[in-house]
């Protein structure tokens, strides 16, 4: 069996899943499932999400499916830089250039990384 790389959740349970179109679906139709935790801390915006997609590049030890990302407001400045390389949409959030970005196996130790980056968060705005 190849399910190359894909996986939906059982639950809170990822579970290998062998059939692209069916995994598919699922991401379309039950995305909501997909995030873990999503927060306002002061200026930043923490988010955890499920990927559904291993995210362990190296393919040592077990898959990467949850990650966690720190984001910020996006500004005219980054309006103008990112019009400048040529796209015409800006985002409402922009990745935190310097925080963490971590990504894990289960649901439970994505919120174990939630709460450490929130506390990233807290941190920056003393």
């Amino acid at each position: 069996m190849n399910h190359g790389g894909r996986y939906i959740l059982d639950g809170k349970i990822p579970v290998p899943c062998e059939d692209l179109e069916t995994w598919a679906r699922w991401m379309e139709e039950r995305y909501i499932e997909c995030a873990v935790k999503q927060e306002a801390v002061g200026e930043f915006w923490v988010s955890t999400v499920f990927l559904g997609l291993d995210h362990n590049w190296i393919f040592n030890g077990p898959p990467m499916l949850f990650e966690t990302m720190i984001f910020r407001s996006s500004n005219e400045e980054d309006a103008r830089r990112i019009r400048k390389a040529g796209f015409e949409r800006v985002p409402a959030h922009i990745c935190v250039d310097d925080a963490p970005i971590t990504r894990t196996s289960t649901w439970e130790l994505a919120l174990e990384d939630h709460a450490d980056a929130v506390a990233w968060a807290k941190g920056r705005l003393s």
